[in-house]
């Protein structure tokens, strides 16, 4: 059976007053349920610049968490991943619609992760990234929805020149800005040890991968890895919030797929 641990920290930095990002699980309560939903892990964070990010985090999360648990039994996770980010897209402007007379902007970023069986599923909208760590090395599994990041995919920037331009925070796509948003998913196979680690743009931009892959690597307890992280980015930077949210695997169950349903493999 699919098996985890996990340890999130969420810290305001060493500026901002107030803290926007937002995280949140769903644990399974049975080994049944471990099969027929699995886990889920969220993090979303409030876009700065926008009114009340601390709320579209929120209910962005609260969302994503009410959704996963209200799903039919093996509801498959790529699909049901992407419908979930669209409720909580709409969730978030309906919140903004109703926040005050007239409405007000809000809107946040998204990254979610959900694991079943030997699989782990992605899907993220902004510049909230998830990091897999494996076997000492970490690798980012997500894409920054970012101008910048844009810019460097179609050529029309360099690696060198990307970190220090003002576009590398202006998002191309969130939640609550629009009726519908482009969400990107992704998944891949899980193995024993592996660590999934969701981080808001306050840590993955005053942490490198390399920090990641050393620091998980030097403490098997996930609490003092993700404080360790946190630890870092603000003697870094600390100008934003840091969260960081990470599972890390016990076991895994092997299975394959006939006519959309699980098998064992031995």
């Amino acid at each position: 059976m699919l098996d985890l641990e996990f340890a999130q920290l969420s810290d305001t930095g060493q500026v901002r007053e107030h803290n926007e990002d937002y995280l949140g699980w769903v644990v399974p309560a049975t080994p049944v349920e471990a099969r027929t939903h699995g886990w889920l892990f969220a993090l979303a964070d409030g876009v700065g610049g926008q009114e009340r990010g601390e709320v579209a985090s929120r209910t962005a999360i609260e969302s994503m968490i009410s959704g996963f648990r209200e799903a039919p039994p093996g509801d498959p996770l790529p699909a049901l991943l992407a419908r979930l980010v669209q409720r909580a897209n709409a969730d978030v402007l309906d919140a903004g619609l109703t926040a005050a007379p007239g409405g007000v902007n809000m809107a946040t970023t998204i990254v979610a992760c959900a694991l079943r069986f030997d699989r782990a599923v992605l899907a993220h909208a902004g510049d909230s990234r998830c990091y897999l760590i494996r076997r000492g090395h970490a690798s980012v599994l997500t894409r920054d929805h970012t101008v910048a990041n844009e810019q460097l995919r179609l050529g029309i920037l360099s690696t060198r020149e990307s970190p220090a331009l003002d576009t590398r925070h202006l998002l191309t796509r969130s939640l609550g800005t629009s009726l519908f948003v482009n969400v990107e998913t992704g998944d891949c196979q899980v193995f024993p040890g592996d660590v999934l680690a969701l981080c808001s743009d306050g840590l993955h931009g005053a942490v490198n991968a390399g920090d990641f892959a050393r620091i998980f690597k030097r403490n098997r307890d996930l609490g003092l890895a993700v404080r360790d992280l946190v630890t870092l980015a603000n003697e870094n930077d600390g100008s934003d919030n840091i969260s960081v949210l990470a599972a890390r695997v016990r076991s895994v169950e092997r299975v394959g797929m006939y006519r959309g349903r699980p098998y064992k493999l031995r």
